[in-house]
């Protein structure tokens, strides 16, 4: 095992895998010379030359219509959002192209492509830098949609996705880029995708989560530990597909289910997997399904204020204790 941040374990998946195979490239803004807006592809553009680390211009639908033409013919792109927010410029081509090519044509082309999307708060980047736009994504199918929230299934994911024949969404949070280190595998190693993880064990309370709020949550779960109750934490890593299976086995142990995302509240992830519970494990429940998420508004400028919306480790611990109550 080897310590390094998320930032770099994303560094290092693109790295091995354009080693490992030459039809992987990535393409965006600034990802040459620059080397990224956050340094991800940073000694790339001198290592592999400008036909495989390509700068674009600041046009998301120009980016992502070049990698899926490029994903037709036998490569694989890596395209890069500067920022999440700005993914929806690209939006027809994501979800009317990218989305339905392999079904459109019986399944006679693959679309290996990967789209790096840099979502989430907490780094006060204001109304058009904080977004998080994963349930745009995982209501369309032809899609699969993963945030990993450590450094290691940050790199075992982002493997997985550049192998993966179908198109890939990966939300990287940049609020982790350097905040967030871990131990990471040295040896060659990837994450299935679909696959949840169970990042702490418990028998009182289930607690889904994914992403950067995996962090916050955990440690609500070790603060309710001291007080004699004990919290399941599932991170999901992948929301489309997701693993029901690992949700389900946890609501019916605990009987009890909290979920926890960074995402507005209406039609967010969080939503659907209460719904699924309700309909197909009802029986189990001792307890509402209840949420906690970012409230139906936008990013304000203000950091006090961005901080008073986001999700935290109190208010999910306020929420645990509730819950725990029934």
């Amino acid at each position: 095992m080897r310590e390094i941040t998320y930032l770099e374990a994303i560094r290092q998946a693109m790295l091995e895998e354009m080693e490992r195979d030459e039809h992987v490239f990535v393409l965006g803004e600034d990802v040459g010379a620059y080397g990224g807006a956050f340094g991800a592809t940073k000694g790339f553009y001198e290592k592999f030359g400008e036909h495989r680390v390509l700068d674009t211009p600041i046009s998301e639908s120009c980016i992502v219509g070049m990698a899926v033409g490029a994903a037709l013919v036998g490569y694989r792109p890596i395209a890069e959002m500067q920022f999440a927010d700005f993914i929806s410029c690209g939006f027809d081509q994501i979800v009317n192209q990218a989305a339905t090519l392999r079904y459109r044509t019986g399944g006679r082309v693959a679309v290996p492509l990967v789209i790096r999307a840099p979502s989430g708060g907490g780094v006060h980047g204001g109304l058009y830098h904080s977004q998080n736009p994963e349930a745009w994504f995982i209501h369309r199918p032809g899609l699969k949609v993963v945030a990993p929230a450590t450094a290691s299934d940050a790199k075992g994911l982002l493997k997985a996705s550049i192998r993966d024949d179908n198109p890939v969404i990966y939300f990287e949070h940049k609020g982790l880029y350097r905040r967030i280190k871990g131990p990471v595998p040295e040896e060659e190693y990837t994450i299935p995708i679909g696959q949840a993880e169970i990042k702490r064990e418990g028998t009182d309370l289930t607690l889904v989560t994914y992403s950067a709020m995996l962090h916050p949550s955990v440690g609500a779960a070790e603060a309710l530990a001291k007080e004699g109750v004990g919290v399941e934490v599932v991170d999901l890593r992948s929301l489309a597909p997701l693993d029901w299976a690992t949700v389900f086995q946890s609501v019916r142990k605990t009987s009890k289910l909290l979920i926890v995302h960074e995402d507005n509240r209406t039609c967010g992830v969080g939503a659907e997997i209460a719904a699924r519970v309700a309909e197909e494990a009802f029986d189990d429940l001792d307890g509402p399904v209840m949420r906690v998420t970012y409230p139906d508004t936008h990013h304000p400028f203000s950091p006090p204020l961005e901080e008073f919306c986001l999700p935290n480790e109190r208010k999910i611990l306020d929420a645990l204790r509730k819950l725990a109550a029934y």
